[in-house]
């Protein structure tokens, strides 16, 4: 953990804009739960964005409560699931008060062609039609496979956006600016392209290669973080890394200490 940010005791509470993505800390987390929401929470953090089974698990949910820590959004992967599957999930997501469910992978097979797009587009209705019955909505994960398909001149991504935005602009997005920049787009016109579309940004830096091993603390990279923070001024600013050749928590707290010096934490 970074010293600065408790040195002189409690860090200031983090903005409700401001989260974390839970699988960055995954290793502190599969050996003590409840230590490494306090860590985050001493850090600052009011929100975290869990990640699979332990999203659901009881053991999170007591130790966010004994923090005041909140989960506004999750990452599940239901696309494809059937509506029992489907209604579970919500119903589960809801009573935690997560609002947002995010599915956040699918195969790069299924972004070749538009077919497979709508594919994906069909699948998001029908989970957000389940979803609207427990007052929580649906989203979708960019990785760089999205972005780097070219389906006659426009992303395989973008072509999911329009698609959604015709069909159910009640399904939203989540943008990993990192991968979207590996997958050789500029994520601040995107996110500028994109709007309202976009619920939350994944904040990462680093030099922008698929190697998830090269990301570094915000700030310390090449993406430019309050660019892509002021081309998505309302959306939920979820501080990731993947992986990193340094200490992840470490990471963490510094990234968290640079939005706050750019004013934006």
């Amino acid at each position: 953990m970074s010293t600065s940010a408790t040195s002189a005791g409690p860090a200031p509470r983090a903005s409700s804009q401001v989260s974390v993505q839970l699988y960055t800390v995954r290793e502190a987390l599969a050996e003590d739960v409840a230590g490494t929401v306090a860590r985050l929470a001493e850090l600052g953090f009011t929100s975290v964005e869990p990640f699979g089974p332990l999203a659901l698990s009881d053991e999170l949910a007591a130790a966010l409560a004994a923090h005041d820590v909140s989960a506004p959004t999750m990452h599940q992967g239901f696309l494809g699931q059937d509506d029992d599957a489907l209604d579970a999930l919500f119903a589960a997501a809801a009573r935690r008060g997560t609002l947002t469910v995010v599915d956040p992978f699918t195969p790069p097979d299924r972004w070749s062609t538009r077919d497979g797009v709508e594919s994906v587009v069909a699948e998001l209705v029908a989970a957000a039609g389940v979803a609207a019955r427990h007052g929580v909505r649906v989203g979708y994960h960019n990785h760089a496979h999205e972005l780097a398909s070219d389906l006659d001149g426009t992303s395989a991504f973008e072509v999911l956006a329009q698609r959604l935005a015709d069909v159910a602009p009640e399904v939203v997005l989540e943008v990993d600016t990192y991968w979207v920049a590996v997958g050789g787009h500029d994520p601040v016109g995107l996110l500028q392209r994109l709007g309202d579309q976009v619920v939350a940004v994944h904040l990462k830096d680093g030099p922008a290669t698929a190697e998830v091993l090269d990301q570094v603390a915000l700030g310390r990279g090449t993406l430019p973080v309050t660019d892509i923070v002021a081309a998505a001024p309302h959306a939920l600013r979820v501080i990731e890394l993947d992986d990193s050749r340094g200490d992840r928590f470490t990471a963490v707290a510094d990234g968290l200490a640079f939005l706050r010096e750019e004013g934006l934490a």
